[in-house]
């Protein structure tokens, strides 16, 4: 999703060109044109790159942790990051688009499962 969404291309643009991506700089203190992976993920030096991410389990169990209080840290967490660059009306926004790409996405995760499945049985 990043490599072609906004921020992806930009990096993809640029990563070569050292006056917008200077890589012998330390994260906190680099100025880059958009922000990379590490910038949103790693932020404050965090290697647990799940820290800030929202979909932090797999696939099945995102959705039954969208209600838990973790859940809510998690938000807070990714929208202040997003703050950064944005307004907060832009990441509640997004949040919101995400939160429905994930539900179509879990939609789809387990049809295609039922799919693989009932080859499975059919012998296929």
């Amino acid at each position: 999703a990043y490599d072609i969404g906004l921020h992806g291309v930009v990096y993809q643009v640029n990563k070569w060109d050292p006056k917008q991506f200077d890589w012998d700089k330390k994260l906190a203190d680099a100025d880059y044109v958009g922000p990379t992976c590490q910038y949103c993920h790693m932020r404050g030096g965090h290697h647990n790159v799940q820290r800030f991410g929202t979909v932090y389990t797999s696939m099945g169990m995102s959705m039954a942790d969208r209600g838990a209080p973790i859940w809510k840290e998690k938000r807070d967490r990714w929208a202040s990051v997003c703050d950064d660059g944005h307004s907060p009306r832009f990441a509640k926004e997004n949040l919101q688009a995400l939160d429905e790409s994930v539900k179509d996405a879990g939609l789809k995760y387990r049809e295609t499962f039922k799919v693989a499945e009932d080859l499975l049985k059919d012998g296929v």
